[in-house]
Order: C-alpha cells, then structure tokens, then sequence
C-alpha cells in the first residue's frame, strides 16, 4: 500500500511532468474507482494543470478550479506514458486499469490497481476537502508545524490506546500506514 513516503514521491514527480499540460480526456475504465459525478469528469477537459500535490495517502491533481483526487488503497499505482496507449482490452473494469488521463500531447498516465479486491477511489471535486478521506486528516508530519511537542500532544490526548494504532489512525496523524507504523515502532525500540 502507498503511504506517505511514496505518495510524496509520486506527487513531486508528477507535478514535474504534469504541471502546465493540458488534459485532452480522463477515460473512467472502472466505475466502481469513481467516487463523485459532480462535477462530471468531463470537465477536466481542456484544463490546464496547475500542480501535483499530496494529503495525505491521497494525490490531488489541481486543474483550473477543479481536483483530480486519487486514492491508490492496498493495491494502486499510476503509471506514466509517453506515448498514445492502445485503448484498454478485455472487460472493461475486470484488468488492473481504473482511469486515464490523456494529456494534449498524447501523453499522460494510468491509474492501476492490482488484484481482486478493488477499492482504488477517484473524485473529481472542487475543493480538495469535499473528499470525506482528506476532510477527516490530522497534522501531516512532514509539516513544520509537526513538532515532537505536537506528537507528544497527539500520544498523550489518546490516553491508553496502542501507539500503532494511533500512527495509522489517519484523523491523528495523516499518511502513515501499517508498514511505516511498525518501522517506526522497531526503530523506536
């Protein structure tokens, strides 16, 4: 599963690729990924990209006044191409392909998830908080604001709860999942 570390990569790098292209079209494969209808994902159409950033475990794709917002779950990725993909085979919504983005050049990327259990989301929303998910985060530790005092904060408002638990817990601390928590527990030791 992507987490915080992952996720920020992803975003620095697609913000280096996608940030002032144009999306020509966002091709929804599986339904069952899209989350919202307002606004339609049509009208993302012909707007240019203003930056990638992350909240989070989840991607915004900022364009015009409009939000490209993806949460890969246990199993998603997203991968680029340069080139025109071939139009996906197969079912649609039964293979690893959720959504693609097509930029003006032809180039653009694939939103993927792996396996059978699928709970890949994408919304098209106008404000990055309209998404349940990002509107219930607590602090990013990567902000500066994220201090150990705010950390001790955080421990000490949870009483007796186990600290894995309150590593995960995404309304206490955003972005860290099952793998970064018991990294940071076995370093911790």
């Amino acid at each position: 599963m992507p987490e915080l570390p992952e996720v920020t990569a992803l975003a620095a790098d697609l913000d280096g690729r996608l940030k002032s292209r144009v999306i020509e079209r966002l091709s929804i494969v599986a339904f069952s990924a899209l989350k919202t209808f307002d606004p339609p994902v049509d009208a993302l159409h012909g707007l240019t990209i203003a930056g990638v950033t992350r909240h989070g475990k989840f991607l915004d794709i900022s364009a015009g006044d409009l939000h490209l917002v993806v949460h890969l779950a246990r199993a998603g990725w997203i991968r680029w191409r340069d080139t025109p993909p071939p139009p996906p085979n197969g079912r649609l919504g039964k293979g690893p392909l959720a959504a693609r983005l097509v930029l003006d050049d032809g180039s653009g990327l694939d939103i993927t998830e792996a396996g059978t259990k699928k709970s890949l989301a994408i919304y098209v929303v106008r404000d990055p908080a309209d998404v349940p998910g990002i509107a219930r985060l607590g602090p990013d530790p990567l902000d500066t604001g994220f201090t150990e005092e705010a950390f001790a904060a955080i421990l000490a408002g949870q009483g007796r709860a186990q600290i894995k638990g309150v590593l995960r817990s995404q309304s206490l601390i955003a972005g860290i999942g099952n793998a970064y928590s018991d990294e940071i527990l076995h370093v911790a030791k």
